[in-house]
């Protein structure tokens, strides 16, 4: 778990503190991850931008970006398309592999699929 350190005004660590001893939160760790959590539920944009961001500076993969922005992979490829931002295609390493043979394995075709791509165009 990552840890960060940061300022607010004096208000509101008072109400953070007061909803700890009120039994709200377990402690200010924890009511300061609810906080941010709610904030990235609500604002699917906002979510949507720091997943583009960090993929465009290469910190995560495909993959990586489209579970924080809670979209599929092929939404996600679509958003960085459509924000200009290169894909990089290929694996990055064996957690990159292993998630994309999961991913492989929980794909589903129909029957109607292959029949598709059997008959001829007219």
């Amino acid at each position: 778990m990552a840890r960060i350190t940061g300022s607010y005004p004096d208000d509101l660590d008072l109400l953070i503190e007061g909803a700890v001893e009120a039994g709200v939160f377990g402690g200010k760790s924890d009511a300061l991850r609810e906080f941010v959590r709610k904030y990235f539920e609500d604002n699917e944009n906002e979510r949507i931008a720091a997943a583009v961001a960090l993929y465009k500076r290469e910190q995560i993969t495909l993959g990586d970006a489209a579970r924080l922005a809670a979209v599929d992979r092929w939404t996600m490829r679509d958003i960085l398309r459509e924000h200009g931002v290169e894909l990089r295609l290929g694996l990055v390493d064996e957690d990159d592999a292993a998630y994309e043979g999961e991913a492989a394995s929980e794909l589903e075709f129909s029957d109607e699929d292959s029949a598709d791509e059997e008959s001829p165009t007219k």
